[in-house]
């Protein structure tokens, strides 16, 4: 059983199967992504403007000018770390994993394994959030904006990122050594990912060698490092630092808008419906494909909760007002999106757990040589991934509440400016030349999630077509879009 376990692991060893264009495109990811987090971290402040002001005038760009309008470290690089907020960082990681062993939890199987084995899971990630919920609601109403939490958070906000990003590479780096120790038919259902073994260093690290490694800690026993990872500390944080923004909006303005709420509300809804919905990320391709590397450990600890909350942020610093119009646009949206999502997905599990249910009977169905049938009707008959179309629409309320993004910030003593948005320290917040370049970083999520939605149906694609062979290809002239109906 366990030499026919790592017969695909071997043939991909002789015939390496690249994604994100190999070697080049997994280094090109690896070393540029968390750059262009601090890159959009400093371009878009709350000291000079966003874009600050150099960034407008990129011929006569002045280095120094451009750090000090970015509140660059006046000590330089060692500027970006702290050993302070690198070890509360830790110990909200630690927090995160006592939550996990102590708070109530659903325990089950995951999916057949290649071994045949299955491993055991347990899921608490929503109960663990909201416990943390109500005791940072506590704190703030006890201390209001002045909550310790929320000030530590955005007085230590690049040293917090700077933390996070080197528990990414940490983490990376221990799962790929230790992933050579796993061995064929070992009695803990350890296997190596079909895709990340391909000889290369760098991809592999990447993309992730071990398929599901786990490690076992002193009182907290044992945990599954991707699905731990994938809903619990990357996702709190993405709360917290919305929380954080909407506080550092009312310690500068006395007042809170309804667009930084209608966004940190719904973002806060959207983890919370995905940790609800916990057990569903069995059958992911995260879960069920991919190992564990670089890719999935940067992207749930730095880029998800850094770059997704890029609109608060921007919002706390320059306050907008949607309005009972606006606020029912937006959240007609939302609400549009989230039902193709939420509709189509439970359709697909419906059919796949009891495809005779009497409420499933209107839908048509091929059936195919792999012993599967692809749904052709319903919401499935629309797009083969209507649910991605869904999801999409779902990030566009997120960034509308931002406007025309952009603004200049002029110092204290500054003569009164028409339209102008005072802050506590004197200082004027005005659109100014700034006004439309801020959507480089309060839209970018969209265009990302675009980008990232796209990539996932072409791998998905791949999948299905080795799966299913000259099924697929006639599948697809019958469910002829991807994405977006008549459009993708």
């Amino acid at each position: 059983m366990g030499s026919k376990a790592q017969q695909p692991i071997e043939a991909s060893r002789k015939k390496p199967e690249y994604e994100f264009f190999g070697p080049p495109g997994a280094a090109l990811i690896s070393f540029v992504l968390p750059p262009l987090v601090y890159a959009i971290t400093f371009a878009c402040n709350d000291l000079s403007g966003c874009p600050a002001p150099s960034l407008l005038h990129p011929k006569n760009l002045d280095l120094n000018v451009l750090k000090h309008e970015v509140g660059w470290p006046q000590d330089g690089w060692p500027g970006l770390f702290s050993w302070e907020a690198t070890g509360w960082t830790l110990a909200f990681y630690l927090f995160n994993a006592i939550l996990y062993r102590i708070l109530p939890a659903t325990e089950t199987e995951g999916t057949v394994l290649r071994s045949g084995g299955r491993l055991k899971y347990r899921f608490n990630a929503f109960s663990t959030t909201m416990f943390c919920i109500v005791a940072a609601a506590a704190g703030t109403i006890a201390q209001g904006a002045e909550f310790p939490l929320w000030t530590y958070i955005t007085d230590n906000y690049v040293q917090i990122l700077t933390a996070n990003t080197l528990i990414a590479y940490a983490l990376a780096t221990f799962v790929y050594v230790r992933s050579f120790s796993v061995k064929p038919g070992n009695p803990e259902n350890r296997e190596l990912a079909a895709g990340g073994v391909t000889g290369n260093i760098i991809y592999d690290w990447y993309i992730g060698r071990e398929l599901n490694p786990r490690v076992t800690l002193p009182f907290i026993g044992e945990i599954d490092i991707k699905e731990w990872m994938e809903l619990r500390p990357g996702m709190l944080t993405y709360i917290l630092l919305n929380g954080a923004f909407i506080a550092k909006q009312y310690r500068n303005y006395g007042y809170v808008t309804d667009s930084i709420v209608f966004v940190a509300v719904v973002q806060t809804l959207y983890v919370l419906d995905g940790q609800y919905m916990e057990p569903a990320i069995m059958t992911t391709m995260d879960i069920t494909t991919d190992g564990f590397g670089f890719m999935l450990s940067f992207g749930d600890l730095v880029w998800v909760p850094f770059i997704y909350t890029q609109q608060t942020r921007y919002l706390a610093t320059h306050p907008q007002t949607l309005g009972p119009l606006g606020l029912a646009g937006v959240g007609a949206l939302l609400v549009l999106g989230f039902a193709i999502f939420r509709l189509s997905n439970s359709q697909k599990n419906d059919f796949r757990t009891n495809p005779n249910d009497p409420k499933l009977a209107h839908l048509k169905y091929m059936p195919t040589k792999a012993g599967t049938r692809l749904l052709i009707s319903g919401w499935w008959g629309i797009a083969r991934h209507i649910n991605y179309f869904g999801d999409w629409l779902q990030a566009w309320p997120y960034s509308l509440p931002t406007g025309l993004a952009g603004y200049t910030i002029l110092s204290a003593g500054s003569a009164a400016v028409d339209g102008a948005t005072r802050m506590l320290d004197g200082r004027q917040v005005i659109p100014g030349e700034a006004k439309g370049w801020g959507i480089i970083f309060t839209y970018f999520y969209v265009l990302y999630f675009a980008i990232l939605l796209i990539h996932r149906d072409r791998r998905d694609d791949e999948k299905c077509a080795k799966k299913y062979g000259e099924d697929w290809e006639k599948y697809k002239k019958t469910v002829r879009w991807r994405i977006i109906p008549y459009i993708y």
